[in-house]
């Protein structure tokens, strides 16, 4: 029964241990963080090396990055989703097959990090390119004329004083990444959202369940929030105030 007698909902529902659902939600919630946090890294790795290179690289190399933040950023995530889920596991193991080595069993964590993470490395390569625009080119010469390489000027120079630019945009990735996690549902991926619906299934206390994960979204938004204002003060100290 999806209400009970004392009251609107079945907290009861919730509870961690059988006939209860919380400890299902909880685990899928958890699954949701790892995919986030694994694909928002990815996606920041890409982005790094996507806007040097878009800045700093050859023809070729600007030409490549240009038309994988185009592609990646004009079709729909979901599209997306579906298309590297399927098509970028069934490419790897062809190319397994190829070389002759024995095809794999890629877990649906490592794919949907994967593929979350391709899809935040787009628009990571424009927020860090924007960002390091951003930082004044004095710094950049000055590092130049005391002959540090060009690796020590991206490590010691170019990303710490990038870095209070781009926190804005990056702290936005984030926040879209949780929500992406939403879309593993369809290639059935145990997530929040894809338990939260077996759950609601299972005992038709939609309004129950699909509140609970909503308040652990809202929770790991406003904790998101916590974070990222403490990361954005401390790397803006010793940076001038405007008004």
């Amino acid at each position: 029964m999806a209400a009970s007698a004392g009251g609107f909902f079945n907290f009861d529902l919730l509870a961690f241990s059988p006939p209860g659902w919380g400890g299902v939600l909880l685990t899928g919630f958890l699954h949701s963080i790892q995919l986030a946090v694994g694909g928002y890294g990815l996606g920041i790795l890409i982005g790094i090396g996507g806007a040097f290179g878009k800045l700093y690289g050859g023809p070729i190399l600007r030409d490549l990055m240009e038309i994988y933040t185009t592609i990646i950023r004009a079709v729909p995530e979901l599209v997306l989703i579906l298309l590297l889920y399927y098509a970028g596991t069934d490419a790897l193991n062809s190319l397994l097959v190829l070389v002759g080595l024995p095809r794999v069993d890629i877990s649906g964590l490592v794919a949907g990090i994967f593929v979350i993470g391709i899809v935040q490395g787009a628009y990571s390569v424009e927020v860090l390119r924007g960002a390091i625009n951003a930082v004044p080119p004095g710094q950049i010469e000055a590092a130049r004329a005391y002959g540090m390489s060009p690796l020590k000027i991206m490590l010691r120079i170019t990303l710490p004083a990038m870095l209070p630019y781009a926190i804005p945009g990056l702290a936005n990735l984030w926040m879209i990444a949780t929500k992406d996690t939403a879309l593993l549902a369809v290639v059935g991926f145990s997530e929040l959202t894809l338990v939260t619906r077996q759950a609601a299934g299972s005992t038709k206390a939609y309004m129950l369940f699909y509140l609970a994960a909503g308040i652990l979204y809202l929770a790991l938004t406003l904790l998101s929030n916590v974070m990222i204002g403490v990361i954005e003060r401390r790397a803006r100290r010793g940076m001038a105030e405007t008004a």
